[in-house]
């Protein structure tokens, strides 16, 4: 996890604190595992989760962010019963990275509710370095 050193002070316009936030330029990546960084392997089927191979670009561009500075949590729907071998997956492969969250809800289609900008970048079989685009979103009402 980002340490509190990295984490800088936020106020509201009340001068009261609110949650801290990362320096400018420093991305907080959360990254899906099943099917983004390796071949999609669901909860019925545990005993795949220590064979399945990363993709190496997916590997490449991870381990990139990391060093460049970037903190990066793997986000993942594999229960918390499979954490250990999901642990084990990872470091064996060489993945560098700050945390790990399990429990992810399955299903996708997320929507995604926040207090922070969020931004969204959907995997479409190729990590490859990362570019603005302007894509219609949906907001609430004002």
């Amino acid at each position: 996890m980002a340490t509190d050193k990295t984490l800088r002070e936020t106020f509201n316009e009340k001068g009261e604190h609110i949650s801290p936030v990362l320096p400018e330029g420093v991305k907080n990546f959360l990254v899906d595992i099943d099917g983004t960084v390796c071949d999609d392997v669901p909860n019925e089927e545990p005993e795949r989760m220590s064979t399945v191979l990363p993709y190496p670009d997916a590997l490449q561009m991870v381990n990139q962010w990391y060093d460049e500075g970037h903190i990066i949590t793997f986000f993942t729907s594999r229960t918390s019963d499979t954490r250990e071998i999901t642990i084990e997956w990872l470091d064996r492969h060489g993945f560098k990275y700050h945390d790990l969250l399990m429990d992810k809800p399955r299903g996708g289609n997320y929507h995604w509710i926040d207090n922070h900008i969020v931004k969204a970048t959907r995997y479409k079989g190729r990590f490859t370095d990362l570019v603005v685009e302007t894509k219609e979103i949906e907001v609430f009402r004002k």
